[in-house]
């Protein structure tokens, strides 16, 4: 018998255990916070994760992201996070995609079953697809929503986007989604005010800027959507 989960299994119990491993969840975006989300859901005893992300690791990504070190640079962030956690549970069944989800890549993404979306894209138009498609599917959803140019770890929260203030990303994605006809959504969010630093990096297509992040920020959020995760599937699966 393997002591890989004794310690977890101690404090949500056999049952629970037995939920998560036969759980399948999906992390969208496996940057600063989806990253240490996808280990911690591993590391919690999740079965089956399917991790999605068209990125590759660059230098820059070093001072935050789980997969980032210098000798994962210039490959799929997917994959080498689908290493790690077969590292850390040769069990798991880790499915990684290499692709950029967006309205007209969606049908590729939900040929499998999902118990939980773990939604940490940084692009409005894709997160809005995405939890819509959810919501459509009737598979249940959660988000993350801005953590760059923040400090304060201590202020994310797990909340419903209807009582989110004070962050723009969740202004944003409050107003589209109430057009779409959905009007509650867990997510993580902070409503500390982001500083406005110099930009020291082009800002990719799609995108008007690059802001700042710290470690500390974008973990915090990524187990907070774990715990969020961890909690519903380990209560809520028949």
């Amino acid at each position: 018998m393997t002591e890989r989960f004794l310690r977890t299994e101690m404090l949500l119990g056999c049952d629970a255990m037995e939920k998560l491993e036969n759980s399948s969840v999906a992390v969208f975006g496996l940057g600063g916070v989806g990253s240490w989300c996808a280990e911690a859901l591993c590391r919690s005893g999740v079965g089956e994760i399917t991790l999605i992300d068209q990125d590759t690791v660059g230098e820059s990504n070093i001072n935050r992201q789980l997969c980032a070190t210098y000798s994962s640079l210039g490959k799929a962030k997917a994959d080498v996070m689908a290493a790690r956690l077969l590292d850390i549970n040769p069990d798991v069944k880790v499915h990684p995609i290499v692709a950029r989800y967006e309205s007209s890549t969606r049908d590729m993404f939900f040929s499998s079953r999902y118990d939980y979306i773990i939604d940490c894209i940084d692009l409005v138009a894709c997160k809005l697809d995405l939890i819509e498609t959810a919501k459509n599917y009737g598979i249940p959803i959660i988000s993350a929503l801005g953590a760059g140019n923040k400090t304060r770890a201590e202020a994310f929260k797990i909340t419903d986007i209807s009582k989110t203030e004070g962050c723009p990303l969740a202004r944003v994605v409050r107003k589209e989604l109430r057009k779409r006809g959905i009007n509650h959504l867990p997510v993580v969010y902070s409503d500390e005010l982001a500083l406005k630093p110099e930009s020291a990096e082009e800002p990719p297509p799609g995108r008007r800027s690059i802001p700042g992040s710290l470690v500390w920020v974008t973990a915090t959020a990524g187990m907070l959507l774990c715990s969020h995760v961890v909690t519903q599937l380990s209560i809520d699966l028949p």
